[in-house]
Formats: C-alpha cells, structure tokens, sequence
C-alpha cells in the first residue's frame, strides 16, 4: 500500500455475518479502502456465504479470499453494491457532509441496516488487529469511525427513493436506532415518473398470474407513513409496498445481487454481462439450479410481455436461506418502463443476441438455453406455461388492476407488436 504517509488516519469497521467474523475494513484518510479477511474465515471450508465469489467451490475463491481487496475511494463492488444510488444517496451524502463517491464514510454510517445479513461495526483503535496492512506495517493512527446521527440508519440499493419501514397496526415507520429492522420497502411516488407505484403494482400481480415467485405486495395510502425525510413528491396519494424477503421479523437473511456476484459497479449493470451468463451461474451455483433457470427463463419472458426494459444485473439476486447455499430470489422491480422511456424498445441485457423486444421469439429462447448449458427441453414447457397463463388470464385482469388508463393502453399495444410466439 505504497504512497499512504506514515501520520495518515484509518477508520476500521469489523464485518461479521450471523455472528461469523468476516474481516475488516479499513478506510484510510486519502481515499484508499482496503478490505482483509480473517484467517478464521479464509480457512473455514464450512463458512457462511459472504459472497458466490468466496464460496470454496467457486473457481479461484481461494485465491481471492488470499489477499487484501483494495480500492480506491470506491469500495470493491461486493460492498459499494449495497449503498443506494442515485437521489437517495444523494440525500444521505449531504446529511453525512461528504461527497457522495465518499463510500467508506456512507458504508460506515448504514452498515447496522444494510441490504442482506453483514454488518458493519467500528472498532477502536485499540481493537484493531496489528494483522492490517498498512503502509509502514501499523495503525499508529487508527480512529473510531464517527458519522453524523441522521434519524435514517438503513441502506437500499436502486436509484428510486425508497424507504425501509416498519410496519405496525397498519402505519409505516422508518426503523429507528432501536434495534428493530424493517419488514417492508416502501418506494414513493416519483416526481419524474406518473403513478409509478400503480404501474410496479400492476406488473408485479400479473407477473404473479404468470407463475413468478413474487413477495407480498401493496398499495398503501401516503399518510399512512410516517417520519419520511423532507423530500420532494408529487400529488399521489399511494405508494407502492413490497415485503423484504432479506428479513424475517428480526432475523437477517443474507443476498447479493448479480453486480457483486460478478464484482461489477452499478455503472456496469446494463452493459457487462448477458443474461445467458447469469442463466450458467443459476444452473452451476444455485442449491436448485434446475428450478432457479426455469424460473430465471419465465422472469426473462414475463419482462419482456410487461416492456419492463430494466430487468438489468441489480434487478436478479441470489437469497442464502440457510446462510450458505445460493437459490434465486423473490422477483422485485418489475415495472411496464416503456410508458417513461420513449421509444424504448429493448430489454436490459442480451438475451440469443438479441435485446429488441419486437424480434425475440422462442428460438432466441432456445439459443440462450444452449449457450447458458441449460437443457431446452426443461426451459419450453415453462415459457409454454407463462404464454398460457398470460393470454388466459392478463387480459382481464389488466381492466381490474391500477394502473392508469394511459399505460394500460400502451401495454395492450405492446403485446400486439411482439412477435407471434408471444402475442396476447
């Protein structure tokens, strides 16, 4: 770690997962972060799963897990992954009075809430282990992570506003520092999108009608949540409510996204993978990988019925139930974009070299299964299944359903335009 000076401070925080020590994080005063593992965890074959990446039957985890993780500024992307983007970070860099590119400092300061099971916690000086690397071989100057007490403690990942709350006798309040975690994701109606909640709510249920693994959902009147920081929203009075799958009442449940599976920043999440890659680690890694790519494909095809043109690797996550064996998690963030985004007309990623939503049919399908290694023959009869379901069922339920009349237009026409393997 050449070019720290000697006098340089380092905030240190221990990172632990269901009470297993992980390592340590060190966040220097120039910018350098540097994440160390602990012997006890590199050399336990029986660890919990911080990452895929670091599973022992993962190609080169030990390797990985041999040598310190250093950044700069950045964290590595398995951490900076579980710090919000856009306006909410936005939000909590200006409250924090850093820049928001400044991650150890917003990763400190949510580390006790943060999406999955890790937490975070600073240690004193006097705590940390002389093991650490620095660039003399000590932490002479080693200091307690200190971050402004902001009323928000908690970490969502995503660029919309949203909220992780608790819900008691049916109101809906930001977790405070009392221990407690919240149970729901509360996302707000959004100032540069109309009845946004209405349309995620409506692709939600109908993806369910598909056959896709969905949380518990809801629409859920603005006055009924309280303590939101003084944000800016638009005249609607209902936001749209998903149950955290990472929590059971108090209990945290581990999860990665696709970015820190393939140690990618949020930058990359549209451009550096494709969806066959993420169809091989589901059928490789995952403790079911046969029903994790059959419901991987019915989401892929549902995605493209709704326009959803977002389903990129942020939106695709792995759920560790039992603290250790990957499986595919619950879907979220499934909206109709292309009523926001004009002329949109591709989804997020490659999918049989194709991303047009108008030109995919089932022999991109097909392609995709080949090339990810996945037997087609288990994939067809689900896709099969969803076209039944959808053109049986979505119709209707569509007249029923919330979103706004305006999108519910737009979506009709879209299924007129794909091609005939998906028309509704």
């Amino acid at each position: 770690m050449s070019g720290q000076g000697r006098n340089e401070q380092v905030g240190v925080l221990k990172l632990t997962l269901h009470g297993q020590l992980v390592g340590y994080l060190a966040g220097f005063q120039g910018g350098r972060n540097v994440l160390t593992f602990a012997d006890s965890f590199k050399n336990d074959y029986a660890r919990y799963t911080f990452s895929l990446v670091t599973r022992p039957e993962f190609p080169r985890a030990e390797r990985l897990l041999s040598e310190p993780w250093v950044t700069n500024q950045r964290l590595h992307p398995v951490l900076s992954n579980l710090l919000p983007e856009g306006s909410l970070r936005e939000l909590i860099a200006q409250g924090l009075k850093v820049h928001p590119e400044n991650e150890f400092q917003i990763f400190s300061y949510l580390a006790q809430d943060l999406p999955g099971a890790l937490i975070a916690t600073p240690m004193d000086a006097e705590e940390v282990p002389e093991v650490l690397p620095t660039a003399n071989g000590r932490l002479e100057q080693a200091v307690k992570v200190i971050t402004n007490q902001q009323a928000h403690k908690f970490s969502l990942a995503g660029v919309q506003m949203k909220f992780s709350m608790k819900e008691r006798d049916g109101r809906y309040n930001i977790a405070q520092d009392s221990g407690e975690l919240g149970d729901w994701i509360i996302k707000t109606p959004s100032t540069q999108h109309v009845d946004l909640p209405l349309n995620e709510f409506t692709a939600m249920t109908l993806s369910a009608l598909a056959g896709i693994d969905i949380p518990e959902i809801k629409l859920v009147d603005r006055d009924r949540l309280d303590n939101l920081p003084p944000i800016k929203l638009p005249d609607e009075n209902l936001a749209f409510a998903i149950k955290r799958f990472d929590r059971n009442n108090n209990t945290r449940i581990h999860m990665e996204d696709l970015t820190q599976v393939l140690v990618k920043y949020p930058r990359e999440k549209y451009n550096s993978a494709n969806y066959e890659q993420i169809g091989r680690i589901l059928f490789n890694f995952s403790g079911d990988g046969l029903a994790d790519a059959q419901q991987f494909a019915r989401r892929l095809l549902v995605n493209i019925l709704l326009a959803n043109g977002d389903a990129h690797l942020k939106n695709w996550s792995l759920l560790y139930q039992d603290k250790i064996t990957p499986h595919l998690s619950p879907a979220y963030d499934i909206a109709t974009t292309s009523v926001y985004m004009q002329d949109e007309r591709e989804y997020a990623l490659n999918l049989g070299k194709t991303k047009e939503w108008y030109r995919v049919d089932l022999s991109h399908f097909e392609a995709w299964a080949k090339k990810a290694d996945i037997p087609w023959r288990a994939i067809k009869p689900h896709l099969t299944d969803v076209m039944d379901r959808a053109r049986a069922q979505w119709p209707r339920a569509l007249n029923d359903l919330p979103m706004n009349d305006q999108h519910k237009k737009h979506l009709r026409q879209h299924w007129q335009g794909l091609r005939g393997d998906f028309q509704i």
